[in-house]
């Protein structure tokens, strides 16, 4: 027997809840008359609280705020008003909030989004929170969530270090102005060092090498000078020296390539050469140079690892390196 949605009249929040239940009414709402959708929002108003927390009855709130009439998105965000922090921080409310700011009119988001302000840190470092914040970041213009932003300040390094807060450092940097970010910006540089090797931190500094400035990633260059042939070896910040070997400039490839080999033009410290080519996260980062530098440079610094083949043939890192070198020589190790 096929259900229509006339059919479960007068139980319509009762079969939100049940997961067969809900699929048929969110399909159902997706094609209904004006007359059917305000029949079963009519009942599902009466219990919009309890269904946004719900495992199966929040998808129906999401379908309302995707397929309903503007009057009745109004209604439901006139709802959602005063428990916007508890349905950030809950598990399927977080959802409702985020389809909600997606569909509902810019007053209203402005309306409702103010209520996180003072909370920010919070929803941020909040397994369900942090997608509500990275909705607001993505889909309202910036310069009506400087509260946001400014939540931020002094606070840049805990979070860029932390799973979810990471995520949203890197929101920011997308979507907000230059005004905004230069303060983030300015904040991670000074504690970049220390960023690249943990185990999200690196994340957001290799978020500003991909996708910054030639300035700004001029300047995270500069601040590891000095430190690429320990960082090359960490497990973390071995993957921003390779973002640093692709998407610094020539001059920078150089410094940087210098730093790991020695000067590629020298035939000295064949040691230290030695260890980093042997080495489990370095070994990538020569692969990196490989592929980036140009051929006369290529050539050198092959001719320079030469030697250490068969050494190299005995241990895992150094066959990816031998692989590699394979690939830009005719020569078969």
């Amino acid at each position: 027997m096929k259900l229509e949605l006339v059919d479960i009249k007068g139980h319509i929040a009762e079969f939100s809840k049940d997961q067969v239940g809900s699929r048929i009414i969110q399909q159902k709402i997706e094609n209904a008359s004006l007359e059917e959708k305000q029949l079963v929002f009519d009942e599902v108003v009466v219990s919009v609280h309890s269904l946004m927390t719900d495992v199966f009855g929040n998808y129906v709130l999401q379908k309302f705020f995707e397929h309903g009439t503007t009057e009745q998105k109004r209604i439901l965000a006139d709802k959602l008003s005063g428990h916007i922090l508890s349905l950030t921080l809950q598990m399927y409310g977080c959802r409702v909030i985020q389809k909600a700011i997606e569909s509902i009119e810019l007053d209203k988001q402005i309306l409702l989004i103010g209520e996180l302000n003072g909370h920010i840190v919070q929803c941020v470092t909040d397994q369900n929170g942090n997608h509500v914040i990275q909705k607001c970041i993505e889909k309202i213009p910036t310069h009506l969530i400087q509260f946001i932003i400014d939540s931020f300040h002094g606070h840049i390094y805990q979070l860029a270090t932390h799973p979810y807060g990471c995520r949203v450092i890197q929101r920011i940097l997308e979507h907000c102005d230059e005004k905004q970010v230069a303060p983030i910006l300015e904040e991670l540089m000074r504690c970049a060092v220390s960023l690249v090797q943990d185990q999200y931190g690196n994340y957001v500094i290799q978020h500003v090498l991909e996708n910054g400035t030639a300035k700004d990633k001029s300047a995270i260059v500069n601040k590891l000078q000095g430190q690429v042939y320990g960082l090359s070896q960490h497990k973390f910040a071995s993957n921003v020296i390779e973002k640093c070997v692709q998407y610094g400039c020539s001059a920078e490839r150089i410094q940087i390539i210098n730093e790991i080999l020695g000067d590629i033009n020298a035939q000295n410290s064949s040691n230290v050469l030695l260890k980093i080519l042997k080495d489990p996260y370095a070994n990538y980062v020569i692969q990196k140079i490989l592929d980036i530098v140009e051929p006369h440079q290529r050539d050198i610094i092959i001719n320079r690892i030469y030697p250490f083949i068969p050494t190299l043939k005995k241990v895992t890192p150094g066959k990816h390196i031998i692989s590699r070198i394979e690939k830009y020589s005719s020569v078969n190790l």
